[in-house]
């Protein structure tokens, strides 16, 4: 580490459970970011400013002024540019020793598993299913670890999946079946800060697994009630009838 890196990092590295070595492993690694919206935002920001090695950025939609309250990262004037490429510009401004890439996409059947062949971990800050289910199949069959966050209304969710030691449970043993529209806050609403609660958890977690200290458990969903202010944590079990679970044991 240089100089300049030393004092950037500095009260990263005063953490005896952290130190050069956290750091190093730190920057040696890659993360995906799925999703640049309200969760991405809050993610990428983080990571990058923490000093990951790389971190690329996907999202094939564009910035509107109802994103603002909670897509943090946005001004005014990026409104209606590319969140992908917004996001990359204002992060660079933030660290330039970075390697933040952007891709305007959606994760398709076709490109999910060239994007997972040289990450680290996977970040999950999407706001549909189908992608979600995608994702996590992608993750799963690479044995990428997961980080999957979810906000909507005044509740939110983390899960983490070390798919890199664990494949059970799953994520299908949580989810078999959801809508799209159960899912959306253009139908159902969502305050700001709920989402930015939920997008730092996704990024101590990954950071926690990209640096190799601190724990993170396979399946252990949290729980954010906004309203009340409150946490609850449940330790995800395997669904005995869940379709990846049978296939991946027949």
């Amino acid at each position: 580490m240089n100089e300049s890196q030393l004092n950037r990092y500095s009260r990263q590295l005063l953490l005896p459970n952290f130190d050069i070595e956290g750091q190093l492993n730190l920057s040696s690694k890659h993360a995906l970011i799925i999703g640049v919206g309200g969760l991405g935002n809050i993610a990428a920001t983080y990571l990058a400013g923490a000093g990951v090695g790389k971190l690329t950025l996907l999202d094939d939609d564009t910035i509107e002024e109802s994103n603002l309250p909670r897509q943090v990262l946005f001004n005014e004037r990026n409104v209606g540019e590319s969140k992908a490429m917004a996001a990359q510009a204002l992060l660079r401004e933030k660290t330039s020793e970075v390697d933040i890439q952007a891709i305007e996409s959606k994760l398709t059947e076709e490109n999910a598993d060239a994007l997972l062949r040289s990450v680290d971990v996977v970040l999950d800050c999407t706001d549909n299913f189908t992608t979600r289910k995608l994702l996590h199949r992608a993750c799963h069959s690479n044995k990428v670890p997961l980080v999957s966050g979810a906000a909507i209304r005044w509740e939110g969710q983390i899960i983490s999946f070390r798919y890199d030691t664990n494949s059970t449970p799953c994520y299908e043993c949580l989810y078999s079946e959801l809508s799209d529209q159960a899912l959306s806050c253009n139908e159902n609403g969502i305050i700001g800060p709920v989402v930015g609660m939920i997008g730092v958890m996704q990024a101590l977690d990954a950071l926690k697994l990209l640096s190799a200290k601190g724990e993170v458990v396979h399946g252990r969903l949290k729980i954010f009630d906004g309203f009340s202010g409150s946490w609850r944590e449940l330790t995800l079990t395997q669904d005995p009838e869940c379709a990846l679970c049978t296939l991946e044991k027949s």
